[in-house]
C-alpha cells in the first residue's frame, strides 16, 4: 500500500508538465494575437471575443472533466486532454478567417480545462496537511502561459507564423508519451462514488462560494494573461515581441506567487491570505485605470502578486472542504475561475469600443473584488463549515 503521507514527487511532477504544456496550448492563441489581429483585420470586439472563445469550453468543459477524473482516474483523463490539446493547436497554423479563428479556439478551450484534472490526480497522492502546498506547486503548471507569451512570437518572426502554434503542439504531444509512461493513478481510499453522489457537493453553499473566489483570482489571472499583449499593443504601441515579454513576466510573477499562496494558505488559513488578496486586487485595478506605462506596469504587477496568492488560497480550501469530491468541485470551481477569465475581454473590448478607454472595465474589476471582500467577512466561515459537514 502507497504511504498518502509522504506525497508523489514524480506523479506531482508529471502533472504539472502535463498542466504546463496544456496551458501553454492555450497561451499561443492571445500571444499570437497582435499577429491574428493584423493579418486577419480584427476590430476590438472580434478580438476580444476570439481570445474569450477558448475560456468557454476551458470553463465549462472543467465540470465533466472533474466528475471523470473522480471516476476513472486522472491518468487517461489527462492522456486525453494531451491528446486533445496537441491536435487543436496545431489546426490554429491554419486559421485563415475570423470563423475559422473562432471555431478552432473553441476546441483549443479543452487544453484549459485540464486543470480540474490535475487537481483530482495530485491530491490523491497527498494528505490533507500538505495539500495545499501540492496544489500550488502543481498550479505553477500557469507558467506555461508564459512560456507561449514569451516564445510565440519570437518563434514566428523566426520560423514563421505557424510554427508559434506547431511548437506547442509538438511539446504537448511529447509529455503525452512521458505521461502515459511516467504517470501511476493513487489508490483509491474508497470506492467509485455514484454520479448522484459526485454531484452532492454541487448543491452546497460552500461550493459555490469557492466559486465567487475563483471566478475573480483565476479568472483576472487568465483574463489579464490574454490580453495583456492586446493591451500593450493597443494603449502604449509596442510590438508583439515585447509585450510577449511583459505578459510573460506578468504571468511568471503570478505564478511564482501560487505555491506560496498554497503554502502560507497550509500555515495560517486560506481565508487569512484572501482578506489580504481582495482589497489589493481592488486597489490594483484602481492602478491600472491610471494614464502612464508606470502605473499600468504597477498595477499589472501587484494584480499578479494578489491574483496569484489567492489562486494558491483558494485551492487549499477545496480538498479541505470536500475531502471525498475533490474532482466535481474542483471542475465547479474551476468552471467558474474560467469563466471569470471568459468575461472581461468581452467586456473590455466592448468598453474600449465604445469608450475609448479601458477605464471603465478596470472600474467593473475593482467593484466585484469589494464585493467578494464582503461575501468573504459575512459568510465565509458559515459556508465552511456547512460544506465539511455535508461531505
Amino acid at each position: 500500500m502507497i504511504d498518502r503521507r509522504s506525497g508523489n514527487a514524480v506523479q506531482l511532477t508529471l502533472a504539472t508538465g502535463a498542466f504546463a504544456v496544456c496551458f501553454a496550448a492555450f497561451g499561443s492563441v492571445s500571444a499570437m494575437m497582435p499577429i491574428l489581429r493584423k493579418s486577419l483585420g480584427l476590430s476590438p470586439v472580434q478580438t476580444s471575443v476570439a481570445l474569450a472563445i477558448p475560456v468557454l469550453l476551458g470553463s465549462v468543459g472543467r465540470i465533466p472533466l472533474g466528475m471523470l477524473t473522480d471516476r476513472l482516474g486522472g491518468r487517461r483523463v489527462f492522456i486525453a486532454v494531451l491528446a486533445a490539446s496537441a491536435l487543436a493547436v496545431a489546426a490554429m497554423a491554419w486559421v485563415g478567417s475570423y470563423t475559422g479563428l473562432v471555431i478552432t479556439g473553441f476546441f483549443l478551450g479543452i487544453a484549459l480545462a485540464s486543470f480540474a484534472v490535475g487537481v483530482g490526480f495530485c491530491s490523491g497522492w497527498y494528505p490533507p496537511e500538505r495539500q495545499g502546498t501540492a496544489l500550488g506547486i502543481y498550479g505553477a503548471g500557469n507558467i506555461g502561459q508564459s512560456l507561449a507569451a514569451f516564445g510565440a512570437p519570437f518563434i514566428a518572426r523566426a520560423w514563421g507564423a505557424p510554427w508559434g502554434f506547431w511548437t506547442f503542439a509538438i511539446l504537448a504531444a511529447a509529455w503525452l508519451a512521458v505521461f502515459a509512461v511516467g504517470a501511476r493513478d493513487p489508490e483509491r481510499i474508497a470506492p467509485p462514488r455514484t454520479l448522484a453522489q459526485t454531484m452532492t457537493p454541487l448543491r452546497e453553499r460552500g461550493s459555490w462560494v469557492l466559486s465567487l473566489y475563483y471566478f475573480l483570482t483565476f479568472g483576472g489571472f487568465v483574463s489579464m494573461a490574454i490580453y495583456l499583449p492586446t493591451f500593450l499593443t493597443d494603449l502604449f504601441e509596442m510590438t508583439p515581441q515585447e509585450a510577449g515579454l511583459r505578459a510573460g513576466g506578468f504571468v511568471l510573477v503570478a505564478t511564482a506567487m501560487r505555491p506560496v499562496g498554497g503554502w502560507l494558505a497550509d500555515k495560517l488559513g486560506g481565508k487569512k491570505i484572501l482578506v489580504a488578496v481582495f482589497p489589493t486586487v481592488m486597489l490594483m485595478a484602481f492602478a491600472l485605470s491610471i494614464p502612464g506605462l508606470g502605473w499600468f506596469r504597477m498595477g499589472a504587477l501587484g494584480m499578479a502578486v494578489a491574483i496569484g496568492l489567492g489562486n494558491g488560497a483558494v485551492f487549499k480550501l477545496v480538498p479541505e472542504m470536500f475531502p471525498k469530491s475533490v474532482g466535481a468541485v474542483t471542475g465547479l470551481v474551476g468552471a467558474a475561475g474560467g469563466l471569470g477569465g471568459f468575461f472581461p475581454p468581452l467586456v473590455l473590448g466592448t468598453v474600449r469600443q465604445a469608450t475609448g478607454s479601458f477605464t471603465l472595465g478596470f472600474a467593473f474589476l475593482a467593484v466585484f473584488a469589494l464585493s467578494c471582500m464582503a461575501v468573504l467577512l459575512f459568510s465565509g466561515g458559515r459556508a465552511s463549515r456547512a460544506a465539511t459537514v455535508a461531505t
